[in-house]
């Protein structure tokens, strides 16, 4: 099935499908609520097929590049309907161990896909947070496990994952990036305790894990030994590349969503309408550069330091849209009751970390000026 066949017979599936209606315009009080409902839609996805497009049959899918699953998230989006929290970790883990470690992907990630289960990205400690070469979760060897001690933070639905995928220390801390391997750890592990964290919005999109004597297959190593780093990169580009892609299609509903909200009043100033297109124009800088590097991926071509665009657009954009939403539809988003208001404040919450998690927007102005301008360096 070609793109465009693709993109015709889903767009007519999801809206034409009665089952989906479940799904639009729902409010979930809590994570767990979130991901359960996120996981049948999953499913029924799944069993259509339609989210099997874009990986490899080996793994599960139905073969084709990324540009399929751009579509998937564009459609639904379009249609009124949630991209599946788990699908953020998917397009974030899903290639990385699918390149690197294909057995482990043709055992776990088809479940994955399935709404079977999701994972966790292990990789943020509390002392390493945008210098992931500083982080001390160590693993020892030990004939064919490896034994794992440290702390994970941060861990997006961590709660509720089947297996947490990490980055670890294998050789000593003054080997930096070079002394880092990944791992797939059962979640259920003897030694794992992941603890909730519960944001200002009340919800518990995050958790901390810890890791205390916890034995792992070495068979379960994503890469070798000491190639943590390496795959840690090559994750990079689908999750600068996809994620952002991914992120830019549910923006743009929120701002179908922000823009109803707003018309439905008597009437709306020139400051309103100004303020709605810029943050417009700020989404479409954004899907603008993600296609570009969705098409990059999709030709096989590797993404470098470049990919520090698509996230500092993306967090531009997102700050955007929620601080205009809370802005434009004062003062309910702080402290209105209803459903929608309650939604808005707790994804305003959520975005505050938007120039934080995954990077900083600070490093990534430095790697755009160091390594993609060749910017000369501060004199001391």
């Amino acid at each position: 099935m070609t793109i465009e066949e693709y993109r015709v017979a889903l767009a007519a599936y999801l809206a034409g499908e009665p089952a989906l209606q479940r799904w639009r315009g729902q409010h979930y009080a809590t994570v767990p609520e979130q991901l359960a409902a996120h996981t049948e839609l999953i499913r029924l996805l799944y069993d259509g097929g339609w989210n099997r497009y874009g990986w490899p049959v080996a793994a599960g899918g139905l073969g084709g590049d990324e540009r399929y699953r751009a579509v998937l998230y564009d459609e639904l989006s379009a249609r009124d309907l949630p991209v599946p929290g788990p699908h953020l970790l998917l397009e974030t883990l899903g290639p990385a161990v699918t390149h690197f470690a294909p057995r482990l992907s043709a055992t776990y990630l088809p479940r994955f896909l399935s709404g079977e289960e999701w994972w966790g990205q292990g990789f943020s400690e509390p002392e390493a947070g945008s210098d992931l070469a500083a982080l001390r979760c160590r693993a020892r060897r030990d004939n064919d496990h490896y034994v794992l001690n440290g702390q994970k933070l941060w861990t997006s639905y961590g709660f509720g994952a089947a297996r947490l995928v990490c980055l670890v220390r294998t050789g000593t801390t003054e080997s930096r990036h070079r002394g880092l391997s990944m791992i797939m750890v059962d979640a259920d592990a003897p030694g794992i305790t992941v603890r909730p964290i519960t944001l200002a919005s009340g919800r518990a999109e995050l958790a901390e894990v810890f890791l205390d004597d916890v034995r792992v297959p070495a068979d379960r190593l994503v890469g070798a030994e000491g190639q943590g780093w390496a795959v840690a990169m090559h994750l990079l580009q689908w999750e600068r590349g996809m994620y952002s892609w991914l992120s830019s299609t549910v923006l743009l509903s929120r701002l179908r969503a922000l823009r109803d909200q707003l018309v439905s009043r008597t009437s709306l100033s020139d400051g309103t309408v100004r303020r709605f297109g810029q943050v417009y124009l700020d989404v479409v800088a954004l899907r603008s550069r993600s296609a570009t590097t969705v098409r990059r991926l999709a030709m096989g071509e590797t993404i470098g330091p470049e990919a520090s665009i698509d996230k500092i657009l993306l967090a531009t954009a997102e700050q955007g849209v929620y601080d205009a939403a809370r802005d434009l539809l004062a003062p309910s988003v702080d402290v209105g009751s209803d459903v929608s208001a309650a939604d808005w404040r707790a994804e305003w919450w959520y975005s505050r970390a938007a120039t934080i998690l995954g990077g900083s927007a600070e490093v990534q102005r430095g790697i755009l000026a160091d390594r993609v301008l060749a910017l000369p360096g501060e004199r001391s």
